[in-house]
């Protein structure tokens, strides 16, 4: 790409992940804070010809990445794992060297539509009708940047920082902190310390010598001003939200909860959930996939005339039935389909919300599931209802705080401190980049999960 199709296409696809993505104005606290920090990382690059531009997020998606012409964006769950603006800075100027590598401009493929790194169903399904009902992925296709991009791309940003003024080894204690957080939510997802989690190595792939070789990059430049700001950054992101917002809702003990919408239902044991802008989609080891969304009734036409009219239009479905759920309208029916090329149920149900919205859940089960999941997926389906105006007022999505330890305080009490049943020394240690044998030092400032 020349550097004009470079800056169309980053235009372009910018306006793709505006869908996809909240991101957060101009005027929020951390993303003026995120921009500038960028703004004094590219301001040394090779390439003066890119207008760099600067983009948090709102997703608990620990990710970062960039689009030609200069577009870089980090995720809000990606700055709850950082702990100095030096480490921030090491984000930026990794996604500001591909960038100046061309590498952004190489892997861009209109080919390909899924979504940008993140854990989606990927159900590659085989029937027209299936894929109607369970049609998931976004606008956008980036694949992973290889080693030797990464490994470019790392050098780039070290470079950065030297010359910035910021401590060049903050890139490889960045990067240790993610390694400590993959491998935590692999043990907290009960998979293999091995396995790939769908975050930032998902499209910035880590191997086993990456760490290693960024601290080599990094002693090969002289003491400068070696700037950490973990000071300023700690103030910067004091009272994110954590997890995902009431934006766009938070699960919360099974839950899944909306209170800017106004609505509830039960998530069943054993499932991953992928909140995304315009959907909610929860995913089974053993391939049964629920997906939640709304969808326009501007006639005001009933539940069951939608699901056969509108949603269903020239497919068959069986036995398509009206029923109730908490009070609400609703029809379900169900047909046989195919997900990743094993034969399913695919079973849905539409709830009149509002005289001009339709809520649906698409759900589609293996053959072969227990009788113990198909009964807790029909759980799920009825028990969405609305919210009380108390819930909506009292329930509050988890933020980040940022707290001063005092004489006697130890990992365990400030780890007590946060509304976690599990792994709660761990989160507390990843959170602020502890080894397991490093302890709190009154005086210090440290990030803890809380529900206020």
């Amino acid at each position: 790409m020349s550097p004009a199709q470079e800056q169309q296409v980053g235009a372009q696809e910018h306006q793709n992940i505006a869908k996809t993505y909240q991101i957060q104005e101009t005027g929020y606290p951390v993303q003026d804070y995120v921009r500038s920090v960028g703004n004094i990382v590219a301001r040394n690059t090779e390439r003066p010809d890119v207008r760099y531009k600067f983009y948090v997020l709102d997703t608990p998606d620990v990710n970062a990445f960039a689009l030609p012409g200069g577009y870089v964006y980090v995720t809000r769950g990606l700055l709850a794992y950082a702990n100095s603006e030096a480490e921030l800075a090491g984000v930026l100027g990794h996604e500001i060297g591909h960038i100046t590598a061309r590498h952004s401009a190489e892997r861009y493929s209109r080919a390909v539509l899924t979504s940008l790194g993140a854990a989606v169903v990927s159900a590659a399904l085989d029937s027209s009708t299936a894929s109607q009902a369970l049609g998931v992925g976004s606008d956008l296709y980036i694949k992973s940047y290889s080693r030797g991009q990464e490994h470019e791309a790392d050098q780039l940003g070290i470079r950065y920082l030297y010359r910035n003024g910021y401590d060049p080894m903050a890139m490889s204690s960045f990067l240790t902190n993610l390694n400590a957080h993959t491998k935590l939510e692999n043990l907290v997802q009960g998979r293999g310390e091995g396995r790939e989690v769908d975050n930032y190595f998902s499209t910035h792939p880590q191997t086993g010598d990456r760490i290693n070789q960024t601290i080599a990059q990094a002693g090969q430049y002289g003491r400068g001003a070696d700037k950490v700001g973990r000071i300023p950054y700690l103030k910067a992101i004091d009272g994110i939200v954590y997890g995902d917002s009431a934006r766009e809702g938070f699960l919360r003990d099974h839950q899944f909860i909306h209170t800017d919408i106004g609505f509830t239902f039960e998530i069943p044991d054993g499932f991953t959930l992928l909140n995304q802008k315009t959907q909610i989609v929860a995913s089974h080891s053993n391939g049964t996939v629920i997906i939640v969304d709304s969808a326009s009734n501007p006639n005001s036409i009933s539940a069951y005339n939608f699901l056969r009219e509108v949603w269903m239009k020239g497919e068959t479905v069986d036995n398509p039935e009206r029923v109730t759920v908490n009070g609400m309208n609703a029809a379900t029916a169900s047909f046989q389909g195919k997900v990743n090329g094993r034969n399913a149920t695919v079973r849905l149900m539409a709830i009149e919300w509002s005289p001009t919205t339709i809520f649906r859940f698409q759900i589609a089960i293996p053959r072969g599931a227990s009788p113990q999941l198909v009964e807790g997926l029909k759980t799920t389906t009825y028990s969405f209802r609305r919210l009380t105006a108390k819930e909506k007022r009292d329930i509050k999505p988890y933020r980040l705080r940022v707290v001063t330890a005092l004489e006697g305080d130890t990992v365990a009490s400030l780890a007590a401190r946060m509304p976690v049943d599990d792994f709660s020394l761990d989160r507390f240690r990843v959170l602020n980049g502890l080894g397991k044998n490093d302890p709190v030092i009154a005086g210090q400032q440290y990030k803890i999960i809380s529900a206020n």
